[in-house]
């Protein structure tokens, strides 16, 4: 059975942290890193990410794609 994963362009992240509060598993880490943009970004841990989509639902710059992997 195919599993889905969230995944991040954080291109488009402005910061707002929306997604690590909705994240029901804590995949998602805010960072200090800064993007092109000059917003700090996150990043998703793959490996605890159950695919659940909240991310996605919440952010409001469309930052995150839901796949099904392998």
């Amino acid at each position: 059975m195919a599993k889905a994963k969230a995944s991040a362009d954080v291109s488009l992240c402005k910061g707002c942290r929306l997604c690590v509060g909705a994240c029901p598993v804590q995949a998602i880490e805010p960072l200090e890193e800064i993007n092109k943009k000059g917003y700090e970004i996150i990043r998703i841990h793959e490996d605890t990410c159950i695919g659940c989509g909240r991310c996605y639902t919440i952010c409001p710059d469309y930052v995150f794609t839901i796949s099904t992997v392998e």
